[in-house]
Order: structure tokens, then C-alpha cells, then sequence
């Protein structure tokens, strides 16, 4: 079975706005914005609707009015290419309005959200355009000398304790120093939309984890235990079903009659009748 790849924007989606759920400025946040008809999804653009109002949260002292971010999985890094890309997004955003200067293009700021430092990058901007890099803040730099003002996000090293979510968008989480602190920030948020999107990510990120040591701490096992039974319950469904088609279908061609067929299913599966019939029918699509 081909592993099924992990979906990392949705929850960088969720936890970015967990992040800004308690500033006294509401942020929108816009996701996969299409800056055209055809396509050029920005991954998240938060405008703020009162740019002079200062955000708690560190990652937002450099936002304005209107906020591109980038968000890179930590399988992938922030290329050259990359950089010219997200400012041509910003152009684009910008530009694209019926009155001139609509959006003012000083109201603009972009944040690169990645796992790793871009060096590369780094030392491309320094060189051309004697840009200024410099760490604002833990795990944010900000870059200066550019048409917009940037800031690099390197999510890993933010602080865990002003970021619980984001700084734990990765899939080597300790004990300690991540999965209590996820547990406890967790606990009765678990209805919400957003801790759920966040969380169900996380757990699947380091579902091996869990999978490899059952005597783990309470916080882990309180964390994991509804997702657990979820997914086992669901590995037997699904492993039933498997089980299911592939003994009807060696069955039909081997010429079984179909009632001979529903008797041994009833038997071998402990289905009723009925069950049977629903699963013969569905397998030999009916």
C-alpha cells in the first residue's frame, strides 16, 4: 500500500491562526488567496484591520495592513526561486486593483514560515542586494533592503512557550518538552475546528512514536488515546472489508453460487444476512 503523503498546509493553516486567537486586533486570514482567475494561490494572506494596532505575538510586530505568508513543509527548503516567486505574489496582490496604489505597497510585508534556515537564500540576498539579516527575535529574522519588509519563520526554533503549535509542526516531538504542553493546551478545545485540524496533524506526524512505546507518559497517552481508537478501529474496518472482497470475488470466480457464497460470509465473518447480501452486492457492484 502506498503511503499516503501528510497534508502539512492545513495544519500550518490551523495553528498559525490558534497562534493570533488571543490578540485584541481580529486578523482575517484568507487561505490559498487567488491573486487571478487562473491561479496564483498566495498559502495565507492575513490582512489586519487596523494596522497601527501592535500584535502581542512576535511574529506579527512586523505586519501591516496586508501580510503574505509562505509556508514551506520540513521536507522542503525556501529555494532563490522561491524568494522571487512569494515577491511576485506581493506585486501581483498589489497591482492587481481597478484605482492606483488601492493597496499601498508600504502596507505590504512577507513571512517565509519554513523548518530550516534558507543559507542559500540568505547569502544570495546579502550579495545582490546587500540585505540586512538579523535575529529579532528566537527563530525570527527579519530581513531588511528589499521591496517589501520579510521576515524568516523558522517554525522549529520558535519559542514553545509564546508558539505551543507552531513550534511543534514537526514530527519529532520529545515528551517533556512538547507533547504535555500540546496535551494541556489541548484539553477542552478539542470541538473546536482548528485545535482539531492542528491536532489530528500532529498525531499523525508522530503517530510512529506513539506506536513504538506504549509505556509513555499519561500526557501522551491522555493525547493520543481518541485517535488511537479511531484509527485501529478503523485499520479493522478497513482490513474486514479487504478481507470481505477478496473472499467474494475468489469465490465468484470460482463459480460459487451466490448463495453458498452469502452462507460461508455469515459463517466465516459473522455477518447476518443481511450484512452479507450489502457486502455481495456492493463487491460485485450491483
Amino acid at each position: 500500500m502506498t503511503k499516503k503523503a501528510l497534508q502539512w498546509h492545513p495544519a500550518f493553516q490551523a495553528a498559525l491562526q490558534i497562534e493570533f486567537m488571543d490578540e485584541p486586533c481580529q486578523l482575517e486570514f484568507l487561505k490559498e488567496f487567488n491573486l487571478t482567475e487562473k491561479p496564483l494561490q498566495i498559502d495565507t494572506l492575513v490582512i489586519k484591520p487596523e494596522p497601527d494596532k501592535i500584535l502581542s505575538k512576535s511574529i506579527g510586530h512586523i505586519f501591516r495592513k496586508y501580510n503574505i505568508i509562505e509556508y514551506k513543509n520540513p521536507e522542503d527548503y525556501f529555494s532563490i526561486n522561491d524568494y522571487y516567486r512569494v515577491t511576485g505574489y506581493a506585486c501581483i496582490y498589489q497591482s492587481n486593483t481597478e484605482k492606483e496604489r488601492e493597496i499601498p505597497p508600504e502596507e505590504l510585508t512577507i513571512s517565509l514560515a519554513v523548518s530550516h534556515y534558507p543559507r542559500k537564500l540568505a547569502a544570495f540576498l546579502k550579495d545582490l542586494y546587500h540585505a540586512d539579516i538579523s535575529q529579532k527575535y528566537p527563530g525570527i529574522y527579519y530581513v531588511t533592503g528589499l521591496m517589501f519588509p520579510m521576515q524568516i519563520l523558522i517554525l522549529p526554533r520558535l519559542s514553545r512557550k509564546e508558539f505551543t503549535w507552531l513550534s511543534r509542526l514537526r514530527t519529532n516531538l520529545s515528551l517533556q518538552e512538547d507533547i504535555e504542553p500540546l496535551a494541556k493546551a489541548y484539553a477542552g478545545k478539542e470541538k473546536n475546528p482548528l485545535y482539531e485540524a492542528a491536532m489530528d496533524f500532529i498525531v499523525r506526524a508522530n503517530w510512529k512514536k506513539y506506536k513504538e512505546g506504549r509505556d509513555m507518559c499519561n500526557a501522551l497517552e491522555e493525547l493520543f488515546a481518541d485517535k488511537l481508537e479511531e484509527r485501529e478501529k478503523l485499520g479493522v474496518e478497513q482490513g474486514m472489508e479487504q478481507g470481505i472482497r477478496a473472499f467474494i470475488l475468489d469465490h465468484i470466480e470460482e463459480g460459487t453460487p451466490k448463495n453458498i457464497i452469502l452462507q460461508k460470509l455469515e459463517k466465516r465473518f459473522s455477518l447476518s444476512l443481511e450484512q452479507a447480501e450489502e457486502y455481495f452486492c456492493r463487491f460485485r457492484e450491483c
